[in-house]
């Protein structure tokens, strides 16, 4: 952690809504007039799309179904724990983009599923901010945790994550349904082993529930809108947070448990704002204070 560059790290797995996390953040940072530097999770993969196909052959013959984007030996975790402190240390780091798509392709003049050049962050930045799939790995060769001052989980029931992934990949990309089932379920032992321990990590969760009928994923014909869910809230320190304010702000929230508050699907943004914007106007009152 860093008291003069913090960092902020949001983990969710793919079609988990981080980018909507991501997108509230934007808001917050504008709003409070916050100069934030971002780097994605994929650009810290460790191999660009032809690359990642050939290796997933390769281990497919040696008899490993397991191997995905979610296991730890396909990212360059030790690049990333890098940057986070390099970042902490100086306020300075680098990244890159991974190019999705041809809309991505015609921004940066990068043929899709291969990466940018790397590149240096902006100067003067007050906070980086992380969004991807592992940004709060723990094990025996990287510890970011460590390393971020704010660390929070995106992590819709697994049924609708899956709903998210199907209706994505097939409006964006342009996958069938076979496909994006063939790759959920090379997915699931990375995702239980490598993904679902850093929910443990973070400091605060939020968890979409929908409340309406997601028992098959597979054919679900919409995605559950947010008037059709619940966001469950969990805080793993919940000292200091004022929970008779939120409940009294945000109509339609309840405490479910002593560290958790559940409130209504579509005021997920208004819960943020009320959250985050105090603890990320004190993290930079702070940065600053510490850099002056």
């Amino acid at each position: 952690m860093s008291k003069k560059y913090p960092i902020i790290s949001v983990v969710g797995s793919s079609g988990a809504g981080t980018s909507t996390v991501k997108n509230t953040f934007e808001q917050i940072f504008r709003r409070e007039g916050v100069k934030s530097v971002s780097i994605e999770g994929d650009a810290f993969h460790r191999y660009n799309r032809a690359d990642m196909k050939a290796e997933l052959e390769r281990r497919y013959a040696a008899g490993d179904a397991t191997f995905s984007h979610f296991s730890y030996e396909a990212n360059e975790l030790k690049e990333l724990e890098r940057v986070f402190r390099e970042y902490g240390e100086t306020g300075r780091g680098r990244t890159r983009t991974y190019v999705h798509d041809d809309i991505e392709a015609a921004r940066t003049g990068v043929a899709p599923g291969n990466f940018t050049q790397w590149a240096p962050f902006e100067d003067n930045s007050d906070l980086l901010f992380y969004e991807g799939l592992h940004g709060c790995v723990v094990n025996d060769e990287v510890n970011l945790v460590r390393h971020a001052d704010l660390k929070l989980g995106v992590v819709p029931v697994i049924n609708l994550e899956w709903i998210q992934k199907i209706h994505r990949d097939r409006a964006q990309r342009g996958y069938t349904t076979e496909a994006v089932t063939d790759v959920i379920l090379r997915r699931m032992y990375a995702y239980v082993h490598c993904i679902v321990p850093q929910f443990s990590e973070t400091d605060i969760n939020f968890q979409r529930v929908p409340v309406v009928d997601t028992s098959n994923p597979f054919i679900a014909r919409w995605i559950p809108t947010p008037d059709e869910s619940l966001i469950v809230i969990r805080f793993k320190n919940p000292r200091g947070i004022d929970f008779p304010y939120l409940t009294s702000m945000i109509a339609g929230s309840w405490m479910s448990r002593a560290n958790s508050i559940v409130v209504p699907g579509n005021k997920q943004d208004l819960a943020m704002q009320l959250i985050l914007t105090p603890l990320i106007e004190r993290m930079v009152r702070e940065a600053r204070r510490a850099r002056a």
